[in-house]
């Protein structure tokens, strides 16, 4: 047995001043990842703060036709908002496909954001991983990678970032705001996921006892006609092997605008950049959208185990595509055999 302290903190301050001083210290949401990780070992915290009754619950619209998210708001309640449903569908389905409902009742917006991965080597609390103890190996590298990423890799970590949410929210260009021992600050979410590089155990930018405290949407009026393609074994709760958050414009049989991220197949939700610059301006086409696929995978460096990913992601944007444009593509159908939209 290791004993844990528990503290219940009552404002922001003191749940940041209580953390950032004690470098045993961590916070505690909805728990649905840091006791997993407390009970296979992984982490060993000596105090947890219980940050629940912060005012950090709310879901609001703004004016403008943004969205302002509190990163205690729990993730079934997000999914449910009218607001979140009529301006941001992609939100709403990733949160529903992300996790049983169990879990969405419990698990907060701003944990779902630093959830660590589903790498079984980080998690056996015995294997070499360059996460859990820097400088050890990457036992995924020459082991089991059926599930690991194939983009955004290193010598040092191959692990896929796991949430689903967050795919969508980079797609959006979406904001983290939170609050530290050095004050407030706001991180373009792009930029709040690393690359693991050489050091992958460092996942984000914060300081220790940094806090979440609410994710900024900024209006996307073409995030109305948007969607998110989970791509994973089985159809009940399991994390994807692909996934694709997108929105789509199209007039006069022309792509005017497009937001597109994939999960799944990245160290980090990855926004396709590549394909969304191909793609404004070409036609609504199936080969267009094949050759959009082809140019945002061209940089895969999959394992054995997982290369079928990439004809996979490739498969999968094209499906996104067709969905959103109505079926409307010309040109031969995509192959069957990617899974269902859900």
């Amino acid at each position: 047995m290791r004993p844990i302290t528990y503290l219940r903190a009552t404002d922001t301050a003191t749940a940041v001043a209580a953390v950032s001083t004690d470098p045993t210290s961590d916070f505690l949401a909805g728990g649905t990842t840091e006791v997993d990780l407390l009970r296979q070992d992984v982490l060993n915290p000596r105090r947890l703060v219980d940050i629940n009754d912060l005012p950090l619950a709310g879901i609001e619209g703004t004016p403008e036709g943004g969205l302002h998210i509190g990163a205690l708001a729990r993730m079934s309640d997000v999914a449910a908002a009218p607001v979140v449903r009529e301006r941001f569908p992609l939100i709403a389905q990733a949160l529903e496909l992300g996790a049983s409902a169990q879990l969405r009742n419990m698990a907060s917006m701003g944990g779902n954001l630093l959830q660590r991965v589903r790498c079984s080597y980080f998690r056996d609390a015995e294997s070499p991983c360059n996460k859990r103890e820097p400088g050890t190996g990457c036992s995924a590298i020459e082991g089991f990678s059926r599930g690991h990423a194939v983009l955004g890799t290193s010598d040092h970590c191959i692990a896929t970032h796991p949430s689903d949410v967050a795919v969508a929210l980079v797609a959006l260009d979406a904001r983290v705001h939170t609050l530290g021992p050095n004050g407030e600050r706001t991180h373009a979410i792009d930029d709040f996921f690393l690359l693991p590089g050489d050091s992958p155990h460092r996942e984000h930018p914060l300081e220790h006892g940094e806090l979440i405290t609410g994710i900024e949407v900024p209006a996307v009026p073409v995030a109305r006609h948007s969607l998110y393609l989970k791509v994973r074994d089985r159809e009940s709760y399991e994390f994807a092997l692909v996934s694709v958050a997108a929105a789509l414009s199209v007039m006069d049989g022309t792509i005017a605008q497009v937001r597109m991220a994939l999960g799944g197949v990245a160290t980090k939700p990855w926004r396709a950049r590549r394909a969304e610059d191909f793609l404004v301006g070409a036609a609504v086409r199936r080969d267009d959208f094949a050759m959009a696929a082809r140019v945002e995978m061209a940089d895969a460096r999959p394992t054995p185990m997982n290369a079928f990913k990439v004809e996979l992601a490739q498969r999968a944007i094209i499906r996104a595509l067709d969905m959103l444009s109505d079926g409307t593509g010309t040109g031969p159908a995509p192959r069957p055999g990617i899974g269902s939209p859900s």
